[in-house]
């Protein structure tokens, strides 16, 4: 009986060590193939023969975005969508321009932690812990300074100057995916139902009615 339980440990470690392993790529790189069908890690690979410079370039990050939302931010992307040559690779990053006092709303990243650096201006940071403490750890950050956002928590950044501010931010995914709080549940398609809302936020229904008019999809 010792040694078959035995024999069930070591069975159980050389799986363990066998999936881990298979999470690292076996080649140099897997550039994502646009024509194939999206799988959990990501898109089938190119034929590396057909890999180009291209696929692993992006242009851009040097100018700052248009601001045209009322929020006041503007994020520019840089994923496995606009780089192809980041698929399986497990990260990326975006660059994010603040108007002068402009938000980037309290959001999430489910599949990713992130990392962000101010390029120019200061930004009031946050993000917000886990059930039941729900703490709120914030602060003001310089150019130059970095801050960690945990995967998955509710973060936001405002800029607190009278003039334009720019952050990079760093994932740890090739697509971390965003979870804006208010749109998610204001914005939902179809529309959450009323009632629910009501009760989550102890507010009136005419509350609830005027916040999703706002994030109605045109």
């Amino acid at each position: 009986m010792a040694s078959y339980v035995v024999l069930l440990v070591i069975q159980g470690l050389f799986w363990s060590i066998a999936l881990a392993a298979d999470q690292s790529l076996l080649q140099d790189f897997c550039v994502s193939d646009p024509r194939s069908q999206e799988l959990p890690s990501g898109l089938a690979c190119k034929d590396p023969n057909q890999v180009r410079p291209e696929d692993f370039f992006f242009s851009g990050l040097n100018v700052a975005g248009e601001i045209t939302n009322p929020v006041g931010s503007r994020v520019t992307p840089v994923t496995s969508a606009q780089v192809p040559g980041l698929n399986s690779l497990g990260i990326s990053l975006a660059r994010i321009d603040y108007a002068p006092w402009g938000i980037n709303p309290p959001h999430t990243h489910p599949r990713a932690s992130e990392i962000l650096t101010v390029l120019e201006g200061t930004l009031e940071i946050g993000f917000i812990t886990s059930n039941p403490d729900n703490r709120q750890i914030t602060k003001v950050l310089q150019k130059g300074d970095a801050f960690v956002f945990p995967v998955g928590l509710i973060h936001y950044q405002r800029n607190v100057g009278s003039t334009s501010a720019a952050a990079l931010a760093a994932f740890s995914s090739q697509n971390p995916g965003v979870v804006s709080i208010a749109k998610a549940v204001f914005g939902a398609a179809p529309d959450i139902a009323s009632d629910i809302l009501v009760k989550s936020f102890q507010v009136d229904n005419s509350v609830i009615n005027f916040m999703q008019s706002k994030f109605k999809i045109n």
